[in-house]
């Protein structure tokens, strides 16, 4: 175990173009895929923060099933809609790495919406009087109530990130795993783990915790800047 440890150091400080390839892959895809769940997931939590409708606590069910629904399930979904007989075969997107970014915006969205539903709910309650005054319209509605609770979405974002950058299910099935093209850190280390090579597992292992870990300190120094600016 040691050796194994012992070599994937020497992966990492060699800066071996095999991993930083699998990294930037697994970067490019999770990245894309929470910037676009982001930009659709916290219109929606808003909208359902905000408005009263009929229907509405069944989409909000939905959303918190979809939080929880096995990545494996999304990935078979898209890979048929991809797939050359699917609907969306014509784009030639299956096995590539907009495919993958499909499939995770499917499972980053939901997960977005539903947390910052919640914040911008409580926000909401103690606001609404004010905007309801102010007679805003409803996208500047959105974006003030939004703003108001940045530093509250950072916890959406961050879980956003780590369903994102953790999974493993959706980009096997939709990516293919398909070296130096659309393998990434959590596929990557669940190959090499079943071939035996321990060395390279570990060493995208610990990039992987490397990347949460910073995401993770990145967004609790920004908290208490803000907390300290602003009480």
């Amino acid at each position: 175990m040691l050796t194994a440890f012992h070599d994937a150091i020497s992966l990492l400080t060699q800066l071996n173009a095999g991993v930083l390839g699998i990294v930037l892959v697994s970067l490019q895809v999770s990245l894309s895929a929470l910037i676009l769940g982001i930009l659709l997931g916290l219109p929606i939590g808003a909208f359902l923060a905000t408005e009263e409708f009929q229907g509405k606590k069944w989409i909000i069910v939905t959303l918190n099933t979809l939080m929880g629904v096995p990545t494996v399930i999304v990935g078979v979904i898209v890979y048929l809609l991809l797939s050359r007989s699917g609907p969306l075969g014509a784009w030639g997107w299956l096995f590539t790495v907009k495919g993958m970014i499909v499939a995770q915006i499917l499972l980053t969205t939901p997960l977005i919406a539903a947390l910052s539903r919640q914040i911008l709910e409580d926000s909401w309650r103690i606001h609404r009087d004010s905007f309801l005054s102010l007679r805003l319209p409803l996208l500047s509605r959105y974006k003030w109530l939004i703003w108001d609770c940045r530093f509250s979405l950072t916890i959406a974002v961050l879980a956003g990130l780590a369903r994102a950058i953790s999974e493993v299910g959706a980009v096997m099935i939709v990516g293919g795993n398909i070296d130096h093209s659309t393998r990434t850190m959590t596929t990557a280390i669940a190959l090499e783990t079943s071939k035996g090579d321990l060395p390279l597992a570990l060493a995208l292992g610990i990039v992987l915790l490397g990347i949460v870990l910073l995401a993770n300190i990145v967004t609790f120094v920004v908290r208490q800047i803000a907390e300290r600016l602003y009480g």
